[in-house]
């Protein structure tokens, strides 16, 4: 590192290399030109949430870059007139919880209409981004450098059509004798190095080649990768200017990952290194692979809480949204601010009607009993520590089972509209106690952080492992996305669910899916298995029904209603009652897109009694049978194997990652129909 790096939290970076994403920007604009450099793509909202988020590696047609953090996104919210904001006080509540009482607000993602005309194409750079990795091969002769090497071949010429930026190899010999001079494309070199940490690197090349040292013949060595159809195996670093060779097959294996380089710290995504040496052992990947990147999201349905303190934080979280950065004057002189902190909540276009129409009195009242509320650091810890995943479904949970005066109700602030459905025949038959169509929902999404190698799946995961989104790791904000749709909504009979989960409690079954989750617990990376009891991180076995029957009526529905199946998502409601939460057993099967339009309720349609009961039915009867049983029916895991799930696979009723919430984990086809050759008693629908 140079005397030139600064130091900002435990972090080393250079702010003279800072990237930034207006620089070409500006000198277009100055040039009066057409050209645009500054735009490489596009991605939806949705997909840069939980495919493509800061930190990840989005595969373009020509080369890759990987989305940067939030310190590069400020530079572009600063150029705006005015910065969106997302209103969702429970959300922002719970991330607060999770990263610190300093997130102050919700974005969306910065994007907007492009404007008309050919020069203002690229005025709106949306989410800044480099191109990651820098070392690139070239198709025609198979020279491995860094991008420096080959930026004279760079191309973006067209304004409408960023995809086709690509960098080529001017004058290119080929491989063969005698090749003509040609400009050949230049694609990433595919190997990078990650640790569990979240650092991630570039491989690096020449010390490979040379076994950990130096050319001998050249201070800036020739390098060639030589890839063949064999994989793999068919890999290989060639040192042009000395002859040395080495086969990256060497480096995939798990015998040889100690030859492999100490981890440097690197985050990538945020231009910096981190301060303390990394003690974390590198492994290859490549830029590819599924375990890059984990986001870590937290989703809400937006719909009113009943608690009056909850209400009362909300309307207190609603004014510091509309003040902005001018929330000091909750804190200083509030007597003298109410006047203006009144004008500003009247003005605010995310303030509901009814804080709006509050006095100057009611508003003193509501920021007071607000700040009571609020925890300090070591509060914030503990409540931290004993938070789980479903103290965000809980309100939704308490809102759906109330009563309604009407049939058909429509909560003004949030907009959600619900329909009551009757219940009766064979459907209440099957335990079901209540069916509401959403015809109207807002899910609102928020991106805390994300994990590499391994995901971020525990309930109170030790935040070591949470990469950070900003250098400082303390974000004023966070990206959120707001989503529009609709859904339903099925409630069980929680005097039924609980005969059948004592049940199930008792059988030997259920003790070998315990054991199984003991050795996956084990097994996975997250330091929370080591100071966490697994038994009680396992999911109930009414989850396990629940959700079960969650992807038998996605399957289903996606049939009749006119969506893919990859389109439907599942929302569990299922755990046993306490003193600060009731009993749950119910889902919420959903379909959303990002937009004011929403949807077109033909899964709402399906929320009829009579045509419920046929979705039901057809449902459970597809669950008896498997084109692979009986293997799938026998499935039971026994040591060692650590899987989290009994009768159940992709040919009856695994889904899609974009449909199902906990990755296919914790389901059994026993728990939901008897199955031939098996334990009936297991059954939650008998025949």
């Amino acid at each position: 590192m140079s005397d030139t790096k600064a130091s900002e939290d435990g972090m080393i970076y250079d702010p003279q290399l800072d990237v930034d994403p207006l620089g070409d920007q500006d000198e277009l604009e100055e040039n009066n030109t057409a050209k645009n450099y500054a735009k490489v793509g596009s991605s939806r909202g949705s997909t840069l949430m939980y495919t493509y988020g800061p930190g990840s590696i989005m595969d373009l047609p020509h080369f890759t870059v990987m989305l940067m953090g939030l310190n590069a996104w400020d530079k572009i919210w600063k150029r705006r007139p005015g910065i969106s904001k997302i209103t969702a006080p429970r959300l922002l509540e719970n991330v607060q919880l999770m990263l610190g009482n300093q997130v102050k607000v919700l974005r969306p993602f910065p994007w907007q209409p492009n404007q008309t005309g050919a020069f203002r194409e690229g005025a709106d750079l949306g989410v800044p981004a480099r191109m990651f990795p820098q070392w690139l091969r070239c198709t025609g002769c198979n020279k491995l450098a860094p991008v420096s090497d080959f930026v004279n071949g760079y191309s973006n010429t067209n304004p409408y059509r960023p995809d086709q930026a690509e960098f080529m190899h001017k004058g290119c010999h080929g491989s063969g004798k005698g090749a003509k001079k040609y400009d050949r494309p230049c694609v990433p070199a595919r190997y990078l190095l990650v640790c569990e940490d979240g650092h991630v690197d570039e491989f690096p090349y020449d010390w490979w080649a040379h076994n950990g040292g130096h050319c001998p013949n050249a201070s800036k060595p020739q390098l060639k990768m030589i890839e063949s159809s064999a994989g793999v195996s068919g890999s290989f670093i060639e040192c042009v200017s000395c002859g040395a060779k080495r086969s990256m097959l060497e480096a995939q294996s798990l015998e040889n990952r100690s030859k492999l380089p100490r981890c440097r710290g690197r985050f990538a995504h945020l231009d910096c290194f981190q301060e303390k040496p990394c003690d974390k052992p590198v492994r290859l990947i490549l830029i590819g692979a599924s375990n890059l990147w984990f986001p870590v999201v937290q989703s809400i349905i937006d719909m009113p809480r009943l608690d009056e303190k909850a209400i009362i934080l909300d309307e207190y979280n609603m004014i510091k949204t509309a003040l902005g950065d001018n929330d000091w004057m909750l804190e200083e002189d509030l007597d003298d601010n109410l006047k203006s902190i009144r004008k500003t909540v009247q003005r605010s276009a995310k303030t509901d009607d009814e804080l709006k129409q509050k006095s100057e009195v009611e508003l003193h009242s509501i920021i007071l009993q607000g700040q009571q509320s609020e925890m300090n650091e070591d509060e914030r810890q503990l409540a931290r520590e004993q938070w789980e995943p479903s103290d965000l479904l809980v309100p939704e949970w308490k809102y759906l089972v109330r009563d309604f005066p009407d049939t058909k109700h429509v909560d003004r602030k949030s907009g959600l509209t619900v329909h009551v459905q009757q219940v009766h025949g064979i459907v209440a038959d099957l335990g079901v106690k209540r069916i509401l169509a959403v015809d109207k929902l807002k899910k609102v999404n928020a991106l805390i952080g994300f994990t590499r190698v391994d995901d971020f799946d525990r309930v109170n995961d030790l935040g070591s492992r949470l990469v950070r989104l900003n250098r400082d790791g303390r974000p004023t904000w966070v990206p959120a996305t707001e989503d529009y749709g609709e859904g339903i909504f099925i409630q069980f009979d929680e005097e039924r669910i609980e005969k059948w989960e004592n049940a199930v409690l008792a059988n030997p079954l259920w003790d070998s899916h315990v054991m199984a989750h003991r050795r996956n617990f084990r097994n996975r990376l997250s330091e929370t298995a080591a100071v966490v009891d697994p038994d009680t991180r396992l999911p109930k076995p009414r989850y396990w029904l629940m959700h079960t029957l969650s992807h038998a009526l996605i399957k289903r529905m996606a049939m009749s209603a006119g969506y893919g199946i990859a389109s439907l998502s599942e929302r569990i409601y299922a755990w046993q009652g306490s003193d600060d939460r009731p009993a749950a057993a119910g889902v919420l099967i959903e379909t959303t897109a990002s937009g004011s339009d929403g949807t077109l309720g033909g899964l709402v349609d399906l929320s009829n009694t009579d045509k419920f009961e046929q979705i039901m039915t057809s449902a459970l009867q597809e669950m008896k049978r498997c084109s692979s049983d009986p293997v799938c029916a026998r499935r039971i895991p026994k040591d060692p194997e650590d899987f989290l799930h009994g009768a159940a696979c992709h040919c009856c009723c695994m889904l899609s990652e974009t449909s199902c919430e906990r990755a296919n984990r914790f389901l059994d086809r026993r728990f939901l129909v008897p199955l031939p050759g098996q334990d009936t008693s297991l059954a939650f629908f008998k025949d």
